[in-house]
């Protein structure tokens, strides 16, 4: 689905960046999508540009520096999920870090923040991440958590953004449906690593994708090392995940087009890219 209306507000969407070389795949898209994808019609510098960070610090957490790394390549939110808590030094700047979401069904006296609103280009654009429940840790049910704050922020912005960080793809669309009704304008599964192609418009509203997928290498497993998971598998003994670090490195994200006035989305479109010199045999 595609609106190429200039008075549209864009949003694009990174899914899990994965270790550094999902940090420099999206480093490397924002300065040159084309080297991605030659055919984009977008102009990324007027996006306003969300990424899921919680994989991003050698596949589990986010460092401050990686943090500060991001913030530099002009990434204006940065959501998370399960693994927010992986690196002990979050504890020590998540709080001044305006950019950095946790899911906001953690327990209400929780260091950080679950929603921000972000002024970009004379629009709020508020972005709220939340946590799955099915096969996950279990933390506060989102259902009224959500209710609540989506009518709270809709008295400032009609323009709401929704990371689900969510195993199950059930529970993502029943999910993603409640949110529409009560006014969200895009929603964005995460934490799979695996792209979905049902990106929709739900209601009428809601721009919406079940999984945006990941950045990271192409050649390992959901972003990890294909030994190192072989190895789990053959043998179901712990065996410490290791980032894949080499060979082509892909991109996946997803643009979703919303009128800034009435906070509906008009188009939406993913992208599932790699560098076209590395790519072997057909483009995707």
């Amino acid at each position: 689905m595609q609106n190429n209306n200039s008075d549209t507000l864009k949003i694009l969407f990174f899914g899990d960046l994965v270790g550094r070389p999902g940090r420099e795949a999206v480093r490397d898209f924002l300065k040159n999508p084309s080297e991605f994808l030659p055919e984009i019609d977008t102009d990324i510098n007027n996006c306003f540009v969300i990424a899921n960070v919680e994989n991003a610090s050698h596949g589990f957490g986010l460092t401050e520096k990686n943090y500060n790394e991001l913030s530099s390549y002009g990434i204006h939110c940065m959501t998370s999920g399960n693994h927010i808590w992986d690196k002990k030094e979050i504890k020590n700047y998540i709080e001044t870090a305006d950019k950095l979401l946790r899911p906001i069904n953690y327990p209400e006296n929780c260091m950080g923040q679950g929603s921000h609103i972000y002024d970009f280009n004379g629009h709020k654009i508020a972005v709220i991440n939340i946590l799955g429940r099915v096969f996950m840790n279990i933390v506060d049910s989102q259902w009224e958590i959500a209710k609540r704050e989506i009518e709270r922020i809709r008295e400032i912005t009609p323009i709401i953004v929704i990371d689900f960080h969510a195993e199950a793809t059930a529970e993502k669309i029943c999910f993603a449906k409640f949110c529409s009704e009560l006014g969200c304008s895009a929603f964005f599964g995460t934490h799979t690593h695996v792209q979905t192609a049902d990106e929709t418009i739900l209601n009428n509203k809601t721009g919406y994708i079940t999984d945006a997928g990941f950045c990271g290498c192409i050649d390992g497993v959901i972003g990890m090392d294909y030994q190192t998971s072989l190895n789990r598998f053959l043998t179901s003994l712990p065996e410490h995940y290791e980032v894949a670090m080499s060979g082509p490195k892909q991109i996946n994200a997803v643009i979703v087009d919303i009128d800034p006035n009435s906070g509906s989305a008009v188009a939406v479109k993913r992208f599932f890219c790699s560098r076209k010199e590395e790519k072997e045999g057909s483009s995707q």
